[in-house]
């Protein structure tokens, strides 16, 4: 008798909680399938605006994690089980691991958000943080530059996030700006004639726009002369090479008087 006592308590409980189980695992079943599509969604989204690979792959993780846990959470409530000390640890490991991790989630943070708004991409060059290089790679952390001496300069990306950028090759082209003294007694018009020619022949100078020539400074028997070349931004230091030696090669054919610094001497 006392043994199908506990067969009909057993079952009584059975049929009590079949339709919280069968429910539960519906919600379960359901919400595993939405969480894939959401997913998928996701990742297409990211594709659409052609985010990094890796980003996209994390994202998509984070994203199916996150959701899978409020999934449990919230199967688990319906089965009766308290979730309310489950939500607390989850709380404090979060917690825990973002107090542990607060410099790495700062650049993963900054990572994310230059792989989205993307005020540089691979292949431009850029002026930060003190240092100016070509953008080789673009981490989930960091970002690497290699400079003009071929040095590796490795950023990281919650400053580059938070700083101010240069961005020298966003535009297409960067003008260069090149002075040239020479003495007051040449004529300014034939100067200026004389380094129009010498930039109409460097084929690495941009047509459009045009190269501006403006007089700058007079002083100390001298006037300073703005030449300002427009180019590629990778051809940027060949350019004022190119153009310094063949100034000083025209101006020596054509008797151009250089500069001459005048110094005082003040007897006492």
């Amino acid at each position: 008798m006392k043994l199908q006592d506990h067969i009909d308590k057993i079952t009584d409980k059975i049929i009590q909680f079949a339709p919280d189980v069968v429910s539960a695992l519906l919600v379960l079943i359901i919400g595993l399938w939405l969480i894939t599509r959401i997913a998928a969604l996701a990742n297409r989204a990211f594709e659409k605006r052609d985010l990094d690979i890796s980003l996209r792959t994390f994202l998509k993780s984070l994203i199916s994690i996150g959701l899978k846990i409020i999934l449990i959470v919230t199967v688990a409530g319906m089965l009766g089980i308290g979730t309310a000390s489950f939500v607390t640890i989850l709380g404090a490991a979060g917690l825990a691991v973002g107090l542990a991790l607060q410099g790495s989630l700062s650049n993963f943070a900054g990572g994310v958000l230059i792989l989205i708004f993307k005020p540089y991409k691979v292949g431009d060059t850029i002026e930060a943080q003190g240092q100016t290089g070509e953008v080789r790679e673009i981490q989930i952390f960091n970002t690497i530059l290699l400079t003009a001496d071929h040095k590796t300069v490795i950023l990281p990306n919650g400053a580059l996030s938070n700083g101010t950028i240069v961005n020298n090759s966003r535009h297409g082209n960067v003008r260069m700006d090149i002075p040239v003294t020479v003495s007051v007694d040449n004529d300014i018009t034939k100067v200026k004639t004389i380094i129009h020619e010498v930039l109409d022949k460097n084929e690495n100078i941009l047509k459009r726009p045009e190269p501006m020539i403006t007089t700058g400074k007079i002083m100390d028997g001298a006037v300073i002369i703005n030449v300002r070349p427009y180019c590629f931004a990778d051809s940027g230091a060949q350019v004022v090479s190119d153009v310094n030696e063949g100034l000083k090669i025209a101006f020596e054919k054509n008797k151009i008087k250089p500069a001459v610094q005048t110094r005082f001497i003040h007897n006492i």
